[in-house]
């Protein structure tokens, strides 16, 4: 694991490790950052889904039907 030295919005940093229920600072980050890259691959995917990825198993997809 790299160590870096950031600066952090102590207000975010809080509201960050109250939602997610972490004690340190390090967990905080860690699981702010994997929540917004799940969150990403999660939208880019049903973005995929809707635009006619894999069209055998879910029929090709048609906006606005």
């Amino acid at each position: 694991m790299a160590r870096t030295v950031i600066d952090v919005d102590d207000t975010l940093l809080a509201e960050a490790a109250e939602i997610f229920g972490t004690t340190t600072k390090v967990a905080t980050v860690n699981a702010a950052l994997e929540d917004g890259i799940k969150r990403r691959k999660r939208e880019s995917f049903f973005t995929w889904l809707s635009e006619g990825g894999l069209p055998y198993l879910t029929g090709q997809a048609h906006p606005g039907e």
